[in-house]
């Protein structure tokens, strides 16, 4: 007779988080559609900064940016971390105690971003919420999704928000 594994499977999903209410839909998704009590699970939380501008001693328009402004500029981009990262954890506290939660804050171009931590930290899945743009905004600015999509190596989840459908 062999031995019956009670080991529980450890699942590690990622979750990209970002301010709008689509990636906030599809975090509630996941945690209501795709963590399991047989499994460990761990959700990392992705958000990723925009790239710090360059900042010369004038800007385009002949103006000087003093240190102050470079410093409240920073100072809200951490304010915004730390807003959206506090909604998703409320999020995640009106679900299962079974789960983990880990932060991740990146910075740059989100699709390579998101692309490059989900492959480095062995992601399961990643969970992305989609905002519905059309086909011509899309091909204008590009689909984060899209892109995440074709160059990750684990499954990725799109999730609609039910007001785009």
């Amino acid at each position: 007779m062999e031995a019956v594994n009670l080991k529980k499977k450890q699942c590690k999903i990622v979750v990209a988080v970002d301010e709008s209410a689509e990636s906030m839909y599809a975090l509630s998704w996941c945690l209501s559609n795709l963590i399991s009590q047989a499994t460990i699970n761990t959700l990392v939380l992705l958000y990723v900064k925009p790239p710090p501008p360059v900042y010369s001693s004038l800007d385009v328009a002949g103006y000087i940016f003093s240190g102050d402004m470079i410093r409240a500029l920073e100072a809200y981009g951490n304010d915004l971390v730390n807003s959206v990262m506090g909604r998703a954890e409320d999020i995640c506290g009106k679900f299962s105690s079974n789960i983990k939660v880990d932060r991740i804050v990146g910075s740059g171009d989100a699709r390579n971003v998101i692309c490059n931590i989900v492959d480095k930290i062995k992601a399961d899945t990643l969970v992305m919420g989609s905002h519905g743009y059309g086909f011509f905004k899309r091909a204008i600015l590009g689909s984060v999704s899209d892109h995440c999509a074709k160059h990750v190596k684990c499954p990725v989840v799109i999730v609609k928000h039910p007001e785009k459908i």
